[in-house]
């Protein structure tokens, strides 16, 4: 078995991403991209640290995170395991992603940025339910966001439900990136069949 050793060589295998790869990457929420957020209640969450990489499933019964603003995101941490596997690697070394998952939609929603940890009654009694409030919340501050392309989700068949109504297409989250500048229709019209002779 053979392995690949230099980016020069994976650059030349996968060649150069799509236009809209590109495009769809903002340095903070926009308002499509905030309207996923909220609509989703199950994130992945991935952590490194000097033991090694984490990638933890984070849930709730209504926004799996909080929108502090259009740069940071409050993640509550509700009792689990007491593992603290991704606690401690944002204490050490505070790189995360996240990735976020809507039921019944194809399409993925990831962040990557900067994670801090905060024990502070004031935001933790921000998620209090009855006499319960998290041990800490992750305060996670956004350098970049934007959504995945939903052929791995289809191919899975991961969702036997229709797509929730409300939710911005991709088409349209584009469109917000670019300030506009970004044929959203065509986009979206086109993106089934695109999809269908690229899914493998």
């Amino acid at each position: 078995m053979t392995f690949i050793e230099t980016l020069d060589d994976l650059a030349q295998l996968y060649g150069t991403p799509t236009e809209a790869s590109v495009l769809k990457v903002t340095p903070r929420l926009t308002p499509a991209y905030r309207q996923w957020v909220a609509a989703s209640r199950f994130c992945v969450l991935a952590t490194v640290g000097p033991e090694g990489t984490d990638a933890s499933p984070r849930g709730d019964d209504g926004p799996v995170v909080h929108v502090s603003d259009d740069r940071r995101l409050w993640l509550p941490d509700w009792r689990g395991n007491n593992r603290i596997d991704s606690l401690r690697n944002i204490v050490a070394d505070g790189r995360v992603s996240l990735m976020f998952l809507v039921t019944g939609s194809a399409s993925v929603l990831r962040v990557n940025g900067q994670a801090r940890l905060s024990a502070d009654p004031e935001i933790r009694a921000f998620f209090r339910r009855g006499e319960v409030t998290p041990t800490t919340v992750v305060v996670i501050d956004i350098a970049e966001v934007y959504f995945q392309c939903a052929r791995a989700v289809m191919r899975a068949g991961l969702w036997q439900e229709l797509e929730p109504p409300g939710l911005p297409t991709p088409g349209e989250m584009l469109r917000e990136a670019t300030a506009g500048n970004f044929d959203a229709e065509a986009y979206d019209t086109a993106w089934p069949d695109r999809a269908a002779r690229s899914m493998w």
